[in-house]
């Protein structure tokens, strides 16, 4: 029987494809477009997404469902010790609390991660989470690692609109409205398992150079001593994206940056135009 598997969802960023060349086990995240539900990486790709987008589509997201986790566990723990299974921060989502309480049924075998990860700071947990498996440390022990290191990791957040928090409620329309006058970005941050405001700039020039400001500090702080994992992140159009990775590496010239697309899940919530860097601390 082979040690453990390694679940996740698709707001890691992780693909399909990724996830079979890792040996991880991959669950779409549902999502809604003007009503229609779909899932994500198997249905609507993100083309059609964000053309969707375009005509002021009613976007949304949900939960998998409980039925759908407990087949995947129960069909893994048939060849597998135990699973251990990573949803996006407890802060951010209910879908940990329902693993952990679904996980409450399988004592010692089903270890839900709540490392108040989201994105590309997710996906680099599973790769942290395979390398300390490989080197042979238990189930157990890798569960309560990453959980203790679950907040070394930072990320910066640049919305070019305010359409889709405000329809979240996560800010004002009046708020919306006046940033739009304005032409504000907000750029927001997750230093922990919720996302918070950081800074208001003028223009998205002015929202990237706060944003690689702030992680310039903390990679001479907070990780001044650590070898971390560098993102540079986007959401809508691929070239958008390489510019960002462009300016990104220019800022960190010594460093290596890695390029993520945002996950849809992610997107319905942020629209398209977003930037975002991120690291986290390699285990």
């Amino acid at each position: 029987m082979k040690a453990a598997a390694i679940v996740t969802d698709t707001n890691s960023g992780i693909s399909a494809a990724e996830a079979e060349r890792l040996g991880i086990f991959l669950i779409p995240m549902p999502f809604s477009v003007d009503g229609v539900q779909h899932l994500e990486g198997q249905t609507c790709l993100p083309e059609e997404f964000f053309r969707a987008l375009t005509e002021d589509a009613e976007v949304s997201t949900s939960q998998p469902s409980p039925g759908e986790i407990i087949r995947l566990w129960e069909r893994l723990l048939q060849d597998h010790e135990a699973v251990l299974h990573f949803p996006m921060s407890s802060g951010l989502s209910g879908s940990c609390q329902t693993a952990k309480a679904l996980a409450a049924d399988y004592p010692g075998r089903v270890f839900v991660v709540d490392n108040k990860r989201i994105s590309v700071t997710l996906a680099q947990s599973v790769l942290d989470a395979q390398k300390l498996l490989r080197e042979g440390i238990s189930v157990r022990e890798v569960h309560g690692i990453l959980e203790r290191e679950g907040l070394n990791a930072s990320i910066y957040i640049a919305v070019n609109t305010l359409t889709y928090l405000k329809k979240s409620g996560r800010v004002t329309a009046a708020g919306a409205a006046m940033a739009a006058v304005l032409n504000l970005k907000p750029v927001l941050q997750i230093q922990g398992e919720r996302l918070d405001a950081f800074r208001k700039a003028r223009g998205m020039a002015q929202a990237k150079q706060l944003m690689l400001s702030a992680m310039r500090d903390d990679l001479g702080g907070r990780f001044q001593d650590e070898e971390v994992a560098l993102f540079a992140a986007y959401s809508g159009a691929t070239v958008d994206g390489e510019r960002w990775l462009e300016e990104v590496r220019a800022a960190f010239p010594d460093r290596e940056v890695r390029l993520a697309a945002l996950p849809i899940s992610i997107c319905c919530h942020v629209g398209a135009g977003t930037l975002a860097v991120a690291c986290s601390k390699r285990l």
